[in-house]
Formats: C-alpha cells, structure tokens, sequence
C-alpha cells in the first residue's frame, strides 16, 4: 500500500494499490509544483527560483529542490555562499535563506561546486529521490523543484517518484510552437501530471528609449499552440540583463515589469493549486 498520510496528492489520486512513491513523515508539503522544460538554455532555473521568491514574499512557506543534478544553478540563484546542507540522524537539513526559503541542490552538499557530477543515470535519479524522502522540508505551503530539462530518465524519476500537484512549463519564443514543447506536455499528460501553464522566456525586448515592447516573433502561433494542447499562458518575460544577471546580483534590482509579470505568474498559480 501507499503512504498516503503526508501525500500532497492524496485528494487527487486514484492509484494508491500501485503507488510506489515514499513520503517522510516528518515532511508536510501542501502543494509541489514542478518546473521543467523541453530542453535546457531557457531560463527554466531562473523561473524557478523567482517563482519560489515571489510566493515566499506573499507569506507562503517555501522549499526549493535543485533536481536539475548535473547542473544545479539554484543555490547560485539564491546567492547562496559558504553554507551547506548537514546530515542528521540520517536525514538531511536543507539551507535556509535569508528570506527564509528552505533549498536543496547538489552543489550544497560537496565542497566544490565545479567538480562534475559523472554518474550514470541510476545514480542521479537515486539522488532526486532521496532529496524529497531524505531531507527534512519540514511544514510547507509549496516545494518548487528545478527539474532536468528534457523528458529523459530523471525528469521520469521525479514524475514518478514525487507526488507533483502541478507543472509548469518555461519555454522561449522559437522553440513555443514546436515539438520540444508539444513532447514536455505530452509527458505530463500521460503520467496525469497537470500542467498550470506556460511560461514564456525572452518572449519580447524593450524599447530603451520609449519602452514600447518589441514582439521579434510571431504571437499567433504560439497563440494557436496554447488553444490546441489548452494550455494557460502564465506570463511572458522580456529579453532584459537584471534577469540574466540575477546570479551575480540577485533579485534586488529587477525592473518593475518583471516583477508585476512573476507576481501575475505567482498569482496564477495560486488560482490554481488553491
């Protein structure tokens, strides 16, 4: 039988006889929501991490899971610097920021962040299992993972292996319309994973001198792509540095209009996890 009792699915699903999923009954995680993409290079990290920012300014309670093993970015994206994830009694405790977002990555539990991680696919998929049934999330409103791009073994391990209550797809302009998307979906849909919605990186720039926004490709198409999959548009970002540089500066200085478009993003997800 399952382990239900700290399931944050468990209203929603219809397999417990099959379920193989391990809950720590010490973690109490109201709602996890995956952020993934159909490929890397699209900002998806970045998302992730001030999708988990902007619900923690709202007053939700919020853990942060670097899934993304071969290349974990997030504890960078939170300015995380000579601090580290420790082991006790057997479990591991995640660092804290100084907003009070608990995270976990990879990178937060060896001593150097640029040794490669040169491990076959058991291995990393064994490690993204054990950061949600080893490591102590404690009392938590949302869990925003930083899922492996792509739809190969470990995107699976974590569909599989954590109770997902939501995905969120990042996606950039070029790539909106295509099969790299469309493949991202369909996964979902047939491991009856929901998906929230879209969101659009680098989907315009900005005019420096007027501020008029500058489409560089065509919104219909992707506009016909949402209505055929009935995917939500969450938001659509610009093509501006603060966000680039958001691992060198942090989130501090981001311009208004990224931050209405990622309160817009947290909102919409709220909506509908609510």
């Amino acid at each position: 039988m399952a382990d239900c009792n700290n399931c944050p699915s468990r209203n929603n699903c219809n397999s417990k006889d099959i379920c193989t999923i391990k809950n720590n009954p010490n973690n109490h995680v109201k709602q996890v929501i995956g952020v993934m993409s159909g490929k890397g290079g699209v900002g998806k990290s970045t998302v992730a991490s001030l999708i988990a920012k902007e619900l923690n300014n709202k007053g939700y309670k919020v853990g942060v899971m670097d899934a993304d093993i071969t290349g974990p970015s997030i504890p960078r994206l939170f300015k995380i610097e000579n601090k580290r994830a420790v082991a006790e009694d057997e479990q591991i405790i995640p660092v804290e920021t100084e907003e009070g977002i608990k995270v976990i990555s990879l990178n937060l539990l060896i001593d150097d962040e640029e040794t490669p991680t040169i491990w076959r696919g058991p291995i990393v998929s064994g490690i993204v299992q054990q950061f949600w049934t080893d490591v102590i999330w404690g009392e938590l409103d949302y869990l925003i993972i930083d899922m492996p791009p792509g739809t190969g073994d470990v995107a699976l391990t974590v569909m599989q292996s954590i109770p997902i209550t939501g995905l969120v797809i990042v996606s950039i302009p070029q790539d909106m319309v295509s099969m790299i998307v469309a493949k991202a979906v369909n996964m979902a849909k047939k491991l009856n994973k929901p998906v929230l919605g879209v969101v659009e990186n680098m989907s315009y720039v900005l005019c420096p001198d007027c501020g008029k926004k500058i489409e560089i490709f065509d919104g219909e198409s992707t506009t016909e792509f949402l209505e055929e999959y009935d995917l939500t548009l969450l938001g659509e970002l610009p093509m501006v540095k603060d966000i680039a540089n958001i691992p060198k500066e942090g989130s501090k200085n981001l311009s208004k209009q990224v931050k209405d478009t990622f309160e817009e993003i947290a909102n919409k997800i709220i909506d509908k996890t609510s």
